[in-house]
């Protein structure tokens, strides 16, 4: 496309982004995406892993925003199976009042009407136990249980994205954006550069969308934009065996009664999040402080008393930060409205802020911003299926189901190739994960990998799923995979070693800081 004028110039290459470009190009409109880093590192791939209608927008009073999450929510999990799964949570009632209970379950019959469904929610002790077997029993009076979903949120953004080109878009990553171009007072294209070339070029566009999220006022020769209030959000990854979970686990946090959860996620547990001001600039990546590990420690210890956890049993760490619409009050940042904003000016459109969940809503939302600007492009804008329905791979007999379906939902128009792709025993699961070892011969071919952590951390989740991000298993993958990314040994040698410190200061388990800040 580099000789061709673009309709639509997207940059950002997380959800917003891919959503957009994906919502574009099946409506006719010649878009490429760009993303300075790799596709979804920043908070694509750091979420909290689900696709809820968020039960906590609906007790305060945002009724549209919960009723467009429960929507998208549904969407997903017709249109993405394999990648958006249900996922039950139950939350424990440790004898609370029962005028909140009774708010809380009429809250949850509001949240099913909006999905077209309806189940029993309210679990007797005994009961609730089966369901939750390992939390704590002392004083258990009962427990609510509904249903949500959840994703492998980067997997989400490389299936949006490879949908996208179906439709004749273009995705690079390792491209960023030195400036925009300008004639007058209208954005007409930006001025871009290769990280792995160095090579620059102007490319003309009709209109430009930034998608950068937390970035969004980070870009050259951009208008004025609104005031932006970073958050993190820190997580933990424990081995399933450690901590063995059917449902999810939400609770309130015994020190400050913040909502925190645990569930099960890709063969691993998954326990978050944090919500505190994000005052470490967004240049480098995000980590967990020591207050926030301690403070999630001390979560589910409370919560799990005879497992006995030990930080030894976590396996990695990640943060990621949100972008959040500041309110100007400062107050609690988990009371920030978790809603997106477009904004525009000639040539140019913007958005931030938003849910992972809504991504489709606020690309069609952003579009809507873009025809202002196009007024010969004519387009239904409602809502399509997020993905075209296709059929499962076919593997070898005695390949379990699950497998299929799995690949089929992160890959979908690739799935049989890389079900074909696998050398023998690669269709195996690598131990302590439901990744086969296939996905990464696959990936290392086809997924414009750039970097080992592209591979370890996005492609695959291995460096959060496996004991000090998969270093006893590098050698194996090395063979797999080196040769298919074509490196030297030398090549592998760096980014080998580079990725391994990545993972140590950003995926590892953090040092004991005296001088860090109480959690927010």
């Amino acid at each position: 496309m580099k000789h061709q004028e673009l309709d639509l110039l997207v940059i950002g290459g997380g959800i917003t982004g891919a959503g957009i470009l994906l919502e574009a190009a099946r409506r006719g409109l010649k878009a490429l995406l760009v993303e300075q880093r790799d596709f979804a590192w920043g908070t694509s791939s750091r979420s909290s892993k689900l696709v809820h209608g968020g039960l906590r927008y609906l007790a305060e009073g945002r009724l549209r925003l919960t009723r467009e999450s429960v929507r998208e929510r549904e969407a997903l999990l017709r249109d993405a199976p394999g990648l958006v799964e249900p996922q039950g949570f139950a939350f424990a009632d440790y004898g609370g009042s029962a005028r909140k209970r009774r708010s809380f379950l009429a809250g949850l019959a509001v949240y099913d009407l909006m999905a077209g469904r309806r189940e029993p929610h309210w679990f007797e002790a005994d009961a609730f136990h089966m369901l939750a077997p390992n939390i704590r029993r002392e004083g258990l009076a009962g427990g609510v249980r509904y249903t949500d979903a959840k994703t492998d949120d980067a997997r989400l953004v490389l299936r949006v994205l490879d949908e996208a080109r179906g439709h004749g878009a273009e995705a690079r990553n390792y491209v960023a954006v030195e400036s925009l171009l300008r004639e007058g007072e209208r954005v007409t294209g930006a001025l871009l550069r290769d990280a792995r070339t160095g090579a620059v070029e102007e490319v003309a566009a009709r209109v430009v969308v930034n998608a950068t999220g937390a970035w969004a006022c980070g870009i050259a020769g951009q208008g004025g934009a609104p005031r932006l209030r970073p958050l993190r959000g820190s997580h933990l990854v424990l081995p399933a065996w450690r901590l063995p979970l059917a449902q999810a686990v939400s609770l309130m946090h015994p020190v400050d009664g913040r909502p925190v959860f645990a569930f099960p996620w890709e063969g691993v547990t998954l326990v978050g999040t944090t919500d505190v001001d994000h005052a470490d600039g967004l240049a480098q990546e995000a980590k967990v402080t020591r207050v926030e590990f301690d403070y999630l420690m001390a979560a589910l210890r409370a919560q799990f008393p005879q497992l006995g956890l030990e930080d030894g049993d976590v396996l990695a760490t990640y943060a990621g930060v949100r972008p959040v619409l500041d309110s100007g009050t400062r107050g609690a940042p988990s009371k920030e409205t978790r809603e997106h904003l477009v904004w525009d000016e000639p040539g140019l459109v913007a958005v931030t802020g938003g849910k992972l969940t809504t991504f489709r809503a606020i690309a069609l939302d952003a579009l809507r911003h873009v025809a202002r600007q196009m007024p010969d492009w004519r387009a239904d804008l409602a809502p399509r299926p997020v993905f075209a329905l296709r059929a499962l791979p076919q593997g070898p007999r005695g390949l379990p189901p699950a497998v299929l379906w799995r690949l089929g939902g992160r890959h979908g128009r690739h799935a049989q190739a890389v079900v074909d792709c696998a050398r023998d025993g690669e269709l195996d699961l690598i131990p302590g994960t439901l990744t086969p070892w296939a996905e990464l011969r696959w990936a290392a071919r086809s997924e414009s990998v750039h970097r080992l952590e592209d591979l370890l951390l996005r492609r695959t989740r291995l460096g959060l799923q496996l004991r000090e991000g998969g270093r006893a298993l590098l050698p194996r993958i090395r063979a797999i995979c080196q040769p298919e990314l074509g490196w030297s040994d030398a090549h592998w040698d760096a980014e080998q070693a580079a990725y391994l410190a990545l993972w140590q200061a950003h995926y590892g388990l953090p040092a004991l800081d005296k001088h860090e800040s109480t959690h927010e």
